[in-house]
């Protein structure tokens, strides 16, 4: 009985391409958001909100893990 039958190389593929869809991906897309958010260009913008949609489970899995706040502005007075 081979290790890799049918039946484990579509299990194995299934596991990594679910990995890549709700980890590796929004990762990387959040990490694109928090450089690109100021300066994108309408397009860019747009093309970002797309991948956003695409990829809302992963988001959503990433979320309550990632924090994005702007750092605390010194006040001199």
């Amino acid at each position: 009985m081979p290790i890799l039958n049918d039946t484990t190389i579509a299990l194995l593929l299934y596991v990594i391409l679910g990995g890549i869809y709700l980890f590796v991906v929004p990762l990387a897309l959040y990490f694109w958001l928090q450089k690109r958010w100021y300066v994108a260009s309408s397009f860019e913008r747009a093309f970002l909100y797309f991948l956003v949609f695409f990829f809302f489970p992963g988001m959503l899995v990433l979320a309550p893990f990632l924090n994005f706040r702007p750092k605390r502005r010194e006040i001199n007075i």
